[in-house]
């Protein structure tokens, strides 16, 4: 076999994986839910059954709305609210990615959300990052290999994004790598938090944008040309600037500009087909923007509400799009060049771990 052939299931599960875009309350397991949901008296689960709660999340994900998609995360809040139930679902994380093939992942969450019941912002990310650090030793004792990074969220209807930012800054050298804004796009536009965006450029910190998944280019060319992202999170609407209708596409200033400047794109195909911005895998704009050498990046989203892992996403666009071994490295070589950690331990990732992984693999 070479990197030119199409891999099997068995073998998508096994070759390494970067993960850029991953939200943490978004990616829980079923069962985890409802054992910490009796334990702290929560009732408002739909069912107690952990098979059909999952299958719950992902029909009402599936509805197109992206609204509706987001209020699911009102049970996973609810079971995120103290020290040692943060702790375990970060420490899940971090193995069940392991376990998937993950390498090297960045989750991010917003800590203002998990405050409900008197932790501290500060509390929270420290539950966060003491997870994921149990989790990375569980997945070694396993024999995986992972690194999990965090990325703290501000909350776009929110008023707490500056104070986010500061705590990403103050955590930046303990498992923090970056900041974002996450909720709904259409009426929070991210110059709203430029303030903020511009403090961090002046601290020297890295940042990503949601923008370009529910709403379209207005609010990319704001997330690049006014906040200064370093990433588009999603930015699958970018495809509303090439067009397609020729047979060769053409692309418009704002496609052009985010692919010359090589700004990565973190793309969620599954996610991106609930929430209306493609009907199916085949259609997705994964495809083209792959063709066309934007610097594409692959992306579970959320776990939980997509019933998702990197080896489906992966097992979908190889079935899709006839991808083979080098597509698959390449995309993951874009996450891990993509990556907030610094450039000396982005590079010794992919040459003593995502190459060798993938060669070793495609030889078989």
């Amino acid at each position: 076999m070479s990197m030119q052939s199409i891999p099997t299931i068995e073998q998508i599960k096994r070759v390494p994986k970067v993960l850029l875009h991953d939200h943490l309350d978004g990616g829980l397991r079923p069962q985890t839910i409802i054992d910490i949901a009796k334990k702290i008296g929560y009732t408002a689960l739909p069912t107690d059954n952990a098979e059909e709660l999952g299958e719950w999340f992902r029909e009402s994900c599936d509805s197109g709305s992206l609204v509706r998609y987001l209020e699911t995360f009102s049970h996973t809040i609810a079971v995120m609210q103290t020290r040692e139930n943060i702790i375990q679902v970060a420490r899940e994380c971090a193995l069940d990615l392991a376990r998937d093939g993950v390498v090297y992942a960045e989750v991010r969450g917003a800590p203002e959300l998990f405050t409900e019941q008197g932790l501290s912002l500060d509390d929270v990310i420290q539950a966060t990052l003491d997870g994921y650090r149990e989790g990375e030793e569980l997945a070694r004792k396993e024999g995986f290999t992972i690194r999990v990074q965090s990325l703290l969220c501000g909350m776009r209807q929110n008023n707490r994004s500056q104070e986010v930012a500061e705590l990403a800054v103050k955590y930046r050298d303990k498992g923090v790598v970056g900041f974002d804004i996450a909720g709904p796009e259409d009426g929070f536009p991210p110059s709203n938090q430029q303030s903020t965006f511009e403090y961090l450029r002046r601290e020297d910190a890295h940042f990503t944008i949601h923008a370009g998944e529910a709403y379209g280019l207005p609010s990319i060319w704001e997330a690049i040309q006014l906040c200064g992202a370093e990433r588009l999170g999603h930015g699958v609407r970018i495809i509303d600037d090439i067009d397609v209708s020729s047979g060769e596409p053409k692309l418009g200033q704002l496609a052009s500009y985010i692919r010359d400047r090589r700004i990565p794109l973190e793309l969620c195909p599954t996610s991106n087909l609930q929430t209306g911005a493609a009907k199916n895998i085949e259609q997705h704009p994964i495809g083209i923007l792959a063709k066309l050498r934007f610097r594409v990046t692959l992306n579970t989203d959320n776990r939980l509400m997509s019933q998702t892992s990197m080896t489906h996403e992966m097992t979908e666009v190889v079935r899709a799009f006839k991808w083979d071994f080098a597509d698959l490295q390449r995309i993951t070589i874009n996450g891990m060049k993509s990556a907030f950690i610094p450039y000396p331990e982005r590079l010794e990732i992919i040459e003593k771990i995502i190459k060798p992984g993938y060669a070793a693999i495609a030889s078989e």
